[in-house]
């Protein structure tokens, strides 16, 4: 069919094509006088011939040789042209008759009458029907011309008869007066000057209309050959090359029409001024041949016009085509992009957020994906427009409008499907939630019975009562028809769903012979009063696992808290002498749930956190680069995208594309999920970066709050809080990690995956600390140097400082100074900054102190001495053989203790690098070196060295003068690699140092296997229960004294906070501080650090030795 619409449209077009070409053949084949008036105007000007416009009897036109007396001296080609002319206007059937010559020579001689006769007879180039002579008036001129005329008759050679007339009298005998002008007594009106300008109008006019005729059949030819393009681009412009060339042919046209009316006018001129007048032959001619030539051009338009129409047509509808095509391609790749996703969702989710959170993403795409439907059936209404508008390329455009309108219907019900699959997996989720509720209730119901009351016949009775109200929970409530969930949900049950519902099911069977046993018991007891038993009350960790025993929670009686989230549901008290408890499995059980508990809200938050940032770089990020809402940008706003954003793309990223993804994995293993945090770890560093922009966004926050453009994106996302409070969701999360691994660790002890919740809940508090303290080291001014080149930063905090300098009397002024500074520091890992604190200004992120860079120490020439002044919350940092001393006070003894470890790490790890770097450049030294000789340098001051005698070695005492400040030492007969080496201290003035045998750097593996006994001060690992009357409950963080060492691994200690003693695991203690005589120092540069390491000479060392510092 649509081959026949194009055929039928192209012989359309041809057959007005040819139309239009016989029209203007038509015209251009006229013949055209090879002579114009305008090209012999000069000629005719002289008026020696002319034609009046008369005609004679029988219709022959009269040419008339009016008096003119330099007619001989005319030259031949002047006279030729003129007769050639005026015999070529007349029309062919006028010149067919022949012409009649009216020769006026009334003033002349015969000699000119004979020249005149003879030049007439030799080039008159028409047919001649009669010559009419008016002979001279003059009597002689009249006689020599009868007897010359009769004499020389023959020597004219006219074929035509010569008639010589003596007056005008005689001439209106031969030619009618009206046929004759005035000069020869007749009534014509001839005007010589007119008739040329009509003459030279109407040829230009013919010439005109030839060539329009031409330009239009060439321009016909160009439409009628032209080929259809195939695309929008070429076709619009075709289209208008096209209809520009047309407009200009109309142009044309219109002109030649315009200049033929004015002709028309111009001849009709005489009738306008005198209706009588009567138009002599040539006049009508002339009217007659102009009439006609406006005739040729209104057809010659109209068939234009025709043609151009149907061409025209043709190209609007080729055009309309393109534009279909294209823009049915463009639909249908969207259709085809919104179908591939559809695919995409056949997931039936794990729980119904998570169904929830899939239709929602399916609404999200479903509202997308109707604006492509629309815009398809748009297109197919266009096509149905073309389709009644009769378009040649029906046959093509109906296939394409049918197409859409199918993959339309489809998407449609693709969609209808995949909600009611999704809706599907919903209800099947809900029954699941349902009946893991209840399960979990139930639970929590038989956990929550207490055993002493059940020992009554009143509380048996009570217990079995709650028990029998719980079983009648209705059927909605649990699964009761296994067969029929396989029957009913059929479609949305995948190997996973349907492992999960036997999962939730089997948990059911279980929960109810739980219930049933439990009903067995309490009827029982509620038959015959039993003999009541006094319940004891452990610590519920006592059930999982005891350090002590790990087999005794299985005979021992316990109290367990069963918590759900922060809500606690009940207390039970068991005991073990023959009414029925809780199993193992059974409190497994419930710390399952509760772990469940914890891992939903993980997903759930996650995802909500997802949502949310998702939501923030659309509605507010996006928007920024939105040119419709670039007016509402201030500029303080203007390209700060980064600042007020920061990192948060990188994070939406790594959260949705990773880390959500990742932790889905762990849904049923929540006590696994600390693996996820662990491998993701470095990832999670991303917030340290965000945090560190927050200020700046903050500020930038602050001064555009207001502005219209914040507002027109909360009014669109429908916000009832500010950007402000979305922005800090990422410093909320990161923190929030921290409490879930908490949560979830609580509840995993002896799990699988309990020391992978550990590392990861430490390696969270780690990012949280770097964040904390990169946030204070990016507020520190006055440092000239590169703050990145001092190393990671280890600590930083406030302090209480005094300076001591032992030299020079510039520095007498700071010997009084008994107030001491305020400083903040902030140690590296290659020095240990001095700053003051500067008031806290501003609101938010704004508020955020800052600090004053006041001074530096580099970690290769810095000492420490451990305890100054008896204050055990001081201690001296001190540099160049303790010219120069810094007292330092921390707020409490743990935070100095905490400084005091980590500067010794810090030194001991210079320490160890060095000794590495020294041994590998002489290790042949090395090795030939005996015991006796062996000693090491490493005080930062200069020293003497000395040389030990063999076997001589300085010992240290053990003292309880003061145990707070002893060493705790270990293999002091014996260190590996040395025997009896001595390292000997320089104290200055005060004797601040101490000697010891030992080197930790170099001690035995083999003594480091288990713990001995070791006076001194311990800090608490782990926090312990007491199981016992004689044991002792202490806490993470809780500083003891150890008094005694027993026999099962376990310390008889003294809690210097609460002053209780009792047993605790030596397993939970880390040691703190050892015995000694004297406060303890540590360096690990020597001299003005030179950082040479002497193994010849003797050591100088001023370090504290620590029996848990490990090589």
């Amino acid at each position: 069919m649509e081959l026949n619409r194009v055929s039928l449209l192209c012989q359309d077009i041809t057959r007005l094509w040819l139309q239009l070409k016989m029209v203007t053949d038509e015209i251009m084949q006229q013949e055209s006088s090879l002579l114009c008036a305008a090209d012999i105007s000069p000629d005719l000007r002289k008026q020696f011939a002319f034609l009046s416009g008369g005609r004679g009897q029988n219709g022959s036109p009269i040419i008339i040789f009016p008096e003119y007396p330099a007619f001989g001296e005319l030259e031949e080609q002047e006279f030729h042209n003129v007769l050639t002319y005026l015999t070529s206007v007349p029309s062919l059937s006028s010149t067919g008759v022949g012409f009649i010559l009216v020769i006026d020579r009334r003033q002349d001689r015969w000699a000119s009458v004979k020249g005149t006769l003879l030049r007439i007879a030799g080039s008159f180039p028409g047919n001649l029907q009669l010559v009419l002579v008016l002979r001279p008036t003059a009597l002689f001129q009249r006689t020599i011309s009868d007897i010359f005329f009769k004499l020389n008759k023959d020597e004219f050679k006219m074929k035509v008869p010569v008639i010589m007339l003596s007056s005008v009298t005689e001439l209106h005998s031969y030619i009618d007066r009206t046929q004759l002008t005035q000069e020869l007594g007749g009534t014509q009106e001839y005007c010589h000057e007119k008739w040329i300008s009509h003459r030279t109008a109407i040829e230009g006019f013919a010439l005109m209309v030839k060539k329009t005729a031409q330009t239009l059949q060439s321009f016909g030819t160009e439409l009628a050959e032209t080929e259809l393009p195939n695309d929008v681009e070429a076709t619009s412009n075709l289209l208008t090359l096209h209809t520009d060339k047309k407009d200009k042919m109309k142009e044309d046209l219109r002109i030649a029409l315009c200049q033929g009316s004015r002709l028309l006018e111009s001849i009709n001129e005489p009738l306008l001024k005198d209706p009588d007048y009567t138009m002599n032959q040539d006049e009508l001619e002339n009217l007659a041949t102009v009439q006609r030539l406006l005739g040729q051009l209104d057809e010659t338009e109209t068939a234009f016009d025709d043609f151009w129409d149907k061409h025209q047509t043709k190209l609007e509808q080729c055009l309309d085509l393109r534009h279909f095509e294209q823009n049915f391609r463009e639909v249908r790749a969207h259709l085809d992009m919104v179908y591939d996703r559809l695919s995409g969702f056949s997931e039936v989710g794990i729980s119904p957020a998570h169904v929830e959170h899939i239709l929602k993403e399916l609404t999200n795409h479903e509202e997308r994906a109707c604006e492509v439907l629309d815009r398809a059936l748009t297109l197919a209404c266009d096509a149905d427009q073309l389709i009644e508008a009769s378009h040649y390329a029906v046959d093509s455009i109906l296939p394409k409008c049918s197409e859409l309108r199918a993959v339309c219907d489809e998407i449609n019900s693709i969609l209808k499907a995949k909600k009611a699959y999704l809706l599907k997996a919903m209800e099947l989720h809900q029954c699941l939630e349902k009946a893991t509720k209840w399960c979990d209730d139930g639970i929590y119901l038989l956990a929550s019975q207490p055993v002493d009351k059940c020992q009554s016949q009143d509380g048996a009775e009570s217990a079995l009562q709650e028990i029998e109200n719980f079983l009648e929970t209705p059927d909605q409530h649990k699964l009761t028809d296994l067969s029929g969930i396989w029957r009913d949900y059929e479609s949305v049950l995948t190997q996973d769903f349907r492992d999960q519902v036997d999962k939730v099911f089997q948990k059911q069977l279980s929960i109810q012979e739980m219930f049933e046993k439990r009903r067995v018991s309490l009827k029982k007891l509620a038959a015959k009063q039993t003999r009541p038993v006094q319940p004891v009350a452990p610590r519920p960790e006592a059930i999982i696992k005891s350090p002590i025993c790990p087999e005794a929670h299985r005979e021992k009686t316990i109290e367990g808290d069963i918590i759900n989230g922060n809500c606690r549901k009940g207390e039970i008290n068991l005991q073990s002498d023959g009414s029925r408890h809780p199993s193992v499995s059974d409190e497994e059980e419930n710390f399952a749930v509760l772990r469940r508990h914890v891992m939903n809200e993980l997903l759930e938050t996650e995802r909500a956190y997802v949502e949310e940032l998702l939501c923030v770089l659309e509605g507010y990020g996006a928007e920024m680069d939105n040119p419709a809402m670039a007016h509402l940008i201030p500029n303080t706003l203007l390209h700060k995208k980064d600042v007020l954003f920061g990192n948060m793309p990188e994070i939406y990223q790594f959260h949705k594309k990773t880390f959500l993804r990742e932790l889905e994995a762990y849904t049923d293993y929540p006590e696994l999920v600390g693996r996820c945090f662990l491998e993701r770890m470095t990832d999670l560093q991303i917030y340290e970066k965000y945090c560190q922009n927050k200020p700046r966004s903050e500020s930038l926050w602050r001064q555009c709050s207001d502005c219209a453009f914040f507002q027109e994106c909360q009014k669109k996302l429908e916000h009832k809080l500010g950007l402000d409070s979305y922005l800090l969701k990422p410093v909320q999360r990161i923190t929030k990690y921290q409490l879930l691994l908490k949560e979830l660790l609580k509840y995993s002890k002896g799990c699988e995956g309990e020391d992978d919740l550990q590392e990861a809940l430490s390696s969270i508090l780690g990012i949280l600390k770097a964040v904390n303290d990169s946030m204070h080291l990016i507020a520190i001014t006055g440092y000239e140097g590169n703050l990145s080149d001092l190393g990671r930063l280890m600590m930083q905090g406030s302090f209480s400082v005094w300076t001591e300098h032992k030299k020079g009397h510039a520095k007498v002024k700071d010997l009084a100074r008994f107030k001491p500074m305020q400083r903040h520091l902030f140690l590296h890992e290659k020095a240990l900054l001095f700053c003051k604190k500067r008031e806290e200004n501003g609101e938010g992120y704004e508020k955020a102190p800052s600090y004053s860079f006041k001074h530096s120490l580099s970690m290769t020439a810095v000492g420490i001495t451990e305890n100054a002044k008896g204050d055990n919350k001081k201690f001296e940092v001190w540099c160049n053989s303790r010219e120069e001393v810094f007292i330092v006070q921390a707020p409490t003894p743990e935070i100095k203790t905490s400084w005091v470890n980590e500067i010794r790490k810090v030194l001991t790890g210079q320490l160890k690098a060095c000794r590495e770097a020294r041994q590998q450049k002489s290790s042949d030294q090395i090795s030939q070196l005996t015991p006796t000789s062996t000693s090491l340098t490493l005080s930062p001051f200069k020293t003497t060295p000395k040389t030990l005698k063999k076997g001589e070695e300085k010992k240290t005492e053990p003292t309880a003068a003061d145990p707070s400040t002893a060493v705790l030492l270990k293999n002091n007969d014996k260190v590996k690699g040395f025997s009896k080496a001595s390292l000997s201290v320089d104290a200055s003035e005060e004797n601040d140092g101490y000697s010891s045998a030992e080197d930790p750097m170099n001690s035995d593996p083999e003594d480091e296997g288990g713990k001995k006994l070791s006076p001194g001060r311990y800090v608490v690992v782990a926090d312990h229960d007491k199981n016992g009357p004689q044991e002792l409950t202490v806490k993470s963080g809780d500083s003891v004294q150890l008094v005694r060492e027993g026999d099962d691994g376990r310390w008889f200690v003294r809690n210097l906070r609460s002053n209780k003693e009792g047993w605790v695991p030596a397993a939970n203690l880390l040691t703190l501080i050892g015995e000694s005589k004297s406060s303890q120092s540590l360096s690990s540069s020597e001299g003005s650090g030179s950082g040479n390491l002497s193994t010849s000479s003797s050591c100088s060392e001023t370090y504290t030795s620590f029996s848990d510092i490990k090589p």
